[in-house]
This record gives structure tokens, C-alpha cells and sequence, in this order.
């Protein structure tokens, strides 16, 4: 049975709940449950600040607010979040399913490939998504410095991009890491900058940091996603629909996020040609300079 299948059969305790009690409840509480109810996937990685945060409360609002829903508390609410979403398939399963359901032919992997990025071009090239580029290059254009947010296979594409940034003359950091390692990675960030992030629906807490540091100085946040309705689309500034495939347990294609990349990079790099060409023509400078001979 598909993972999206197993989610319908569940009982929605949350969503029940808050269609029976919000109506009742005082304003203050009803922001509080109405955000609970509306960014589960953040929820569940948040402690009662950062929901207080969120919805311009304190830490004991969220807490009347959970209990106004019939949850003993904050643990008790994400207990019961947790078991709705139920687990998330891992790589090793996505791999399985998605070989499981191609024929034993090369045809069919070439096909899978091939239709599953011929659909994200297709929808990249779609006027909304043509205009959400547009914005993110003017934002780009006038960057201090670009931070790329990326983990795991993610964060292999934070990393060639930020080199393709440098290249073309804008000093770009990658966000690739977790815990302290990330954490070193954040502290270069400054107003002026601006944060591109590559990710879905999963409010992992690597991403939430990254989205409050970003806040907190002021930096634009353009968001490279298949998950329009999630946590990090609601706080971004522009956000560009980058299909991925892996629908229904299937494996995401990754490749379709280093097209959209490539296309803002190059954007940037012919809007500002001038200096694209000054960059390129130091690194040549500084590369025949350490060639043999060469002092």
C-alpha cells in the first residue's frame, strides 16, 4: 500500500479536535491552535518558544492552547503527530519501490528518468514559476553573498552551486551540515545576503534554524521546493515549484533542482556580465600563476 494511502486510513486526532474546540476558544488561543493545526511537519520539531515565536504568544499560551485540544501537553500532541504521519520511507525503500515497479529493461529506467524531467522542465517553464525566477535573480542580482541550504543529496548540490556563485563573482557560503558543524556554517550569514534553500515538506529542525537565522538578519529566503503548502513555503519570499517525482514512495529525482539552479546562476551571471567577466578573468590570472614555471 503507498505511504500516502496509509496516511487517509488514519485517524486525524489533531484535525477533529481542532474542528470541534477552535471555535470556542479566545482569539489568542485560536492563532495558536489554527498554526498547530496548519504546520504539523514544524510542530513536530519545535519546542513551545519557537511555537510561541511563530504565532506572537508566550510559551504558556502554547501550552494552554494544546491542552484546550485535549493533549496532556506539548510531548503528548507530537506523540500523536508522529504516530499520523507514521515513518518516513527511507532511500533504501524508495530505491526498492521504485525499481519494483520498472520493468527489467534499461528502457524503462531511461524512460523514468527521462518523463520525470521532462514534466519539471515543463513546469519550470510555466509563467508563475517564470516570474518567481525573475525575483529571485533581482534579489540575487543585489546579494552580498548567497547561502545555499541543503542536506544530504541536497547539500551535494549546495556545494557545486556555491562554487558557480563564486565564479561569478558573488561570495556564496553552503549550508550543508548538522548540529555544530551547520551551526559554524550560519554564523557567516549577514544582512545583505540572501538564502536559497532546497527543501519539501519535512520541517526538519537543520531547516527551522536556518529559516530563524535568516529572519533575524533580514535576509530574503527564495525557496527551491515541490511543497508549495509546507513550513518553509509559508516563510519564503519567493518560492519556485521544482517537481522532483517520488510520488507515491517512488525516488525523487534530484537532478530537476541542479536545472533550476543552474538557470538562476546563469541569470544572474548574463545580468551582470561585467563583472561575470572580471571574476572569470582573475581566476584564469590566478590559475596560470600557479602553473609550472610561472612565478
Amino acid at each position: 500500500m503507498a505511504s500516502g494511502n496509509k496516511i487517509k486510513n488514519r485517524v486525524d486526532v489533531l484535525g477533529e479536535r481542532y474542528r470541534a474546540r477552535a471555535a470556542g476558544l479566545s482569539p489568542q488561543l485560536q492563532t495558536v491552535v489554527r498554526y498547530i493545526h496548519e504546520n504539523r511537519e514544524a510542530v513536530v520539531e519545535a519546542t513551545a518558544m519557537e511555537i510561541a515565536a511563530a504565532t506572537q504568544s508566550s510559551d504558556a499560551t502554547v501550552v494552554r492552547a494544546v491542552q484546550a485540544l485535549g493533549f496532556a501537553g506539548l510531548r503528548d500532541l507530537k506523540k500523536t503527530l508522529v504516530a499520523w504521519f507514521g515513518p518516513a520511507m527511507n532511500s533504501e525503500e524508495k530505491m526498492i519501490t521504485t525499481v519494483g515497479e520498472l520493468s527489467c529493461d534499461i528502457n524503462s529506467g531511461i524512460d523514468f528518468v527521462l518523463g520525470g524531467h521532462k514534466r519539471a522542465c515543463d513546469a519550470l517553464s510555466e509563467p508563475h514559476n517564470r516570474q518567481a525566477i525573475s525575483a529571485a535573480v533581482a534579489l540575487l542580482i543585489e546579494a552580498r553573498q548567497v547561502g545555499l541550504f541543503g542536506i544530504n543529496a541536497s547539500g551535494v548540490l549546495a556545494d557545486y552551486s556555491r562554487r558557480l556563485f563564486v565564479r561569478i563573482g558573488i561570495p556564496a557560503v553552503a549550508l550543508n551540515r548538522s548540529g555544530v558543524a551547520l551551526a559554524e556554517q550560519l554564523i557567516a550569514l549577514q544582512r545583505g545576503d540572501v538564502l536559497i534553500m532546497m527543501a519539501q515538506k519535512s520541517a526538519h529542525r537543520e531547516g527551522l534554524t536556518t529559516v530563524k537565522e535568516a529572519k533575524r538578519l533580514g535576509i530574503p529566503i527564495i525557496l527551491l521546493t515541490n511543497a508549495t503548502d509546507s513550513f518553509f513555503a509559508k516563510e519564503a519570499d519567493v518560492v519556485i515549484n521544482v517537481p522532483r517525482g517520488g510520488e507515491d514512495g517512488r525516488m525523487p529525482l534530484h537532478g530537476t533542482v541542479l536545472v533550476c539552479l543552474e538557470m538562476l546562476i546563469l541569470s544572474v551571471a548574463s545580468a551582470t556580465a561585467s563583472r561575470t567577466v572580471k571574476t572569470m578573468k582573475r581566476i584564469q590570472d590566478l590559475n596560470r600563476s600557479m602553473k609550472p614555471g610561472k612565478k
